[in-house]
């Protein structure tokens, strides 16, 4: 039996499935103004971030998550230099985007400080350091408010984002996903998490719906995240850039010309296999879904506050 400092975390992918794992230690925990956010140490993952009850990143499998979310867009791209990230207070998209040698600036908007607080002391094997490199910029306060002030424009866009519930959800709308495309410069890319096609049909189908009610292309893509314990659905969108068209041997040659190092999961070949889609999913994405606008909500994403908890019993 786990000493009275370890204990099993659960979450809940839909109302009737979840995930929990056991043998977790306590290591820092904050209730900021606006969520609950722990620290923990796990067997299998190292230290890990949950949020509300969602588990975000993990020291040992964030490069699942982080690595397609930035460099499939970025790659695509004719050569990002400026980039603005809207959640992602991990630091792990931050230290992604700093890979690339061209990067002037990369600006970081997160709504809780407290979020990259206990990043910063808690997580360096994710952040690896990009919270003190000189070319980020870190912006705290309401994306929202940001990028409808600004006058910059950005090259590339990672929405690196909580679940769509409770006030997380107005960033997954077309009145967003409209306000970052007026901040993009041309070709620009964005990209975003839209859920597991396995546990959130529904609302993979209408934020996927939301994004093409904007831009003119829009690729979503597919990678396992071990932390998340299912298959998980991205997407790239953009103006004119589209990953779809580069070959395998390009993109190897691109990462090459460009000289991006520290790649786990990232290449010519998974560029290709993160694109591939099932006939299920592309069944999902040809269905006709109403996109997401203010003041909507996603009924199958599931708030952890909202249900009673989980009781997990251990042989």
């Amino acid at each position: 039996m786990a000493g009275p400092t370890q204990r099993a975390l659960a979450e809940r992918l839909n109302a009737h499935f979840g995930i929990y794992l056991t043998h977790c230690r306590l290591l820092a925990e904050v209730r900021s103004d606006w969520q609950h956010i722990e620290i923990h140490e796990h067997p299998q993952f190292g230290r890990l971030m949950r949020i509300d009850g969602c588990f975000m990143t993990s020291e040992r499998d964030e490069f699942f998550y982080h690595e397609p979310m930035v460099h499939l867009p970025a790659i695509a791209h004719p050569g990002v230099r400026r980039a603005l990230i809207v959640g992602g207070g991990d630091g792990g998209a931050a230290e992604e985007l700093l890979k690339l040698p061209d990067m002037a600036q990369v600006t970081l908007c997160e709504l809780d400080g407290a979020v990259i607080r206990l990043a910063h002391e808690w997580l360096p094997a994710i952040h690896r350091g990009a919270f003190d490199d000189p070319r980020l910029r870190l912006q705290l306060g309401d994306a929202r408010a940001f990028i409808a002030a600004t006058k910059e424009r950005f090259d590339q866009i990672v929405l690196d984002l909580t679940d769509p519930f409770g006030p997380a959800v107005e960033l997954y709308t077309v009145e967003f996903y409209q306000a970052c495309r007026r901040i993009l410069a041309p070709d620009g890319v964005v990209s975003l998490h839209l859920g597991s096609p396995i546990h959130l049909q529904n609302s993979l189908r209408r934020l996927h719906a939301s994004l093409r009610a904007v831009f003119p292309i829009v690729r979503p893509y597919l990678q396992y995240v071990p932390l998340y314990g299912t298959l998980w659905c991205m997407a790239m969108a953009s103006g004119g850039t589209d990953p779809a068209a580069l070959s395998a041997a390009e993109v190897d040659a691109r990462i090459a010309r460009r000289g991006i190092a520290g790649l786990q999961l990232y290449n010519g070949a998974t560029h290709q296999a993160l694109l591939a889609q099932p006939n299920f999913v592309r069944e999902l994405f040809a269905a006709p879904a109403r996109p997401l606008h203010s003041g909507d909500t996603l009924g199958d994403v599931v708030d952890p506050a909202g249900l009673p908890p989980i009781t997990i019993i251990e042989g």
